[in-house]
């Protein structure tokens, strides 16, 4: 089997989600995605990436992933590069799970779990509402979620208040203001609902220290990002100045930045998103990394419909997973528009796949929408070439002569 095309689309209606396709010559199409800077990444996956892998196997995973890495570490291993990285990782896995007619968890070892629980992440989208309701009826929307056996759910009730000042200054009368709503849940339901803290990276230490000791009493299951990853330091002392465990968090890439959290210990919930960080191959590895340090992990989501499918792949096959986030909003509201079948969540759990592969495909006839846009690559390149020109190789009989030596 062989890669004989790379194709992306990417849609107006979501202008930084793309998705990407790898199609082989027996007919099999893996299914990838990433997101943000759609049109950035479709660059780097078409003017860099995608030919390397033409005319080669598709099941030969890991030695792609590190052909691309190495030519995108030049960089920091960020950035788009590692978005398109990730992308193309899912849809090789899609392609094995797919030709071996088995879902990728049982691939990379089988499940230890078929099913996973999720907390919701409060969304906005058509009829779901939770992401406003929270602020006017907080009460009512864990009991929502709670009916549908959801036990827990993550918002950010201090982030928007820190963009006036860019997060160097907070006041006791907004910070209140912000923790009514989990005081309200609190009253209400006590510890029977769980409640996670997102501060999408907005606060400097000093106020990062504040809110972790004004909500102790609280008990939130964790606060994410509420500092900027740059500096882990920084990041532990937080940790030392709460019992509640840091979680961190979608910003690291790869193993290696994930590696100084778990060390440092400033990290006690690991939190890599799949898309973003190098796709099923570096989260599966990150995950054997957190169990190294007896650390738990708990894969991102709130990007598209894509990597809760391959999360769950991780989820299943790891056995250090705590828990799946999870948007219903979004997959109620539009993940279904797109992709074919929609993944389960019932009872409060993430269910595993059942299809081979990932476990969907995109619906027929999307790339036909009058908003989306698509490109194709399917002519080869050999990685060298990207380097000839700016350095020195020896002839051919000079390259032959040093590869009889080994």
């Amino acid at each position: 089997m062989k890669i004989t095309q790379i194709e992306t689309i990417r849609f107006g209606q979501f202008p930084d989600l793309i998705f990407v396709q790898v199609h082989t010559d027996n007919g099999i199409i893996g299914l990838g995605e990433t997101w943000y800077a759609a049109s950035t990444v479709e660059a780097a996956i078409h003017d860099h990436f995608g030919p390397l892998l033409i005319g080669r196997d598709p099941s030969d995973i890991e030695a792609h992933w590190q052909t691309i890495f190495r030519l995108s570490d030049h960089a920091g291993y960020g950035g788009a590069e590692l978005r398109a990285l990730s992308a193309l990782d899912v849809a090789l896995w899609d392609i094995k799970g797919q030709a071996l007619k088995m879902p990728v968890f049982e691939i990379l070892g089988g499940g230890t779990r078929h099913r996973i629980r999720v907390y919701n992440t409060l969304g906005v989208y058509g009829d779901i509402t939770d992401g406003h309701d929270v602020w006017r009826k907080p009460v009512d929307v864990a009991k929502s979620l709670m009916d549908e056996g959801i036990g827990g759910m993550k918002f950010s009730p201090t982030d928007f208040i820190a963009r006036a000042s860019d997060g160097n200054i907070l006041f006791k009368k907004q910070l209140d203001r912000a923790l009514q709503p989990f005081r309200e849940i609190r009253d209400a339901f006590g510890m029977n609902f769980e409640i996670a803290n997102d501060g999408h990276a907005k606060w400097n230490l000093a106020n990062a220290i504040r809110i972790v000791q004004e909500m102790e009493e609280l008990q939130p299951m964790w606060h994410e990002e509420l500092l900027s990853p740059l500096n882990e330091e920084a990041h532990l002392r937080l940790q030392q100045a709460t019992k509640t465990p840091i979680a961190v968090a979608e910003r690291l890439m790869t193993r290696y930045q994930h590696r100084r959290f778990m060390e440092s210990g400033a990290a006690r919930i690991v939190m890599p998103d799949l898309t973003w960080t190098g796709g099923i191959s570096e989260v599966k590895k990150i995950a054997e990394l957190a169990s190294g340090h007896q650390l738990p992990i708990a894969p991102h989501d709130c990007v598209g419909p894509v990597n809760m499918f391959a999360c769950a792949q991780i989820c299943m096959a790891m056995p250090n997973v705590m828990i799946m986030e999870y948007n219903r909003a979004m997959h109620r509201g539009w993940y279904g528009d797109l992709i074919e079948p929609n993944f389960v969540v019932k009872d409060g759990f993430l269910m595993a796949p059942t299809e081979p592969g990932i476990g969907t495909h995109l619906k027929s006839g999307i790339r036909e929408r009058a908003d989306a846009t698509v490109r194709v690559s399917n002519e080869a390149r050999e990685p060298w070439l990207f380097s000839r020109e700016r350095y020195t190789y020896p002839p051919k009989d000079i390259q032959q002569e040093f590869e009889q030596m080994v």
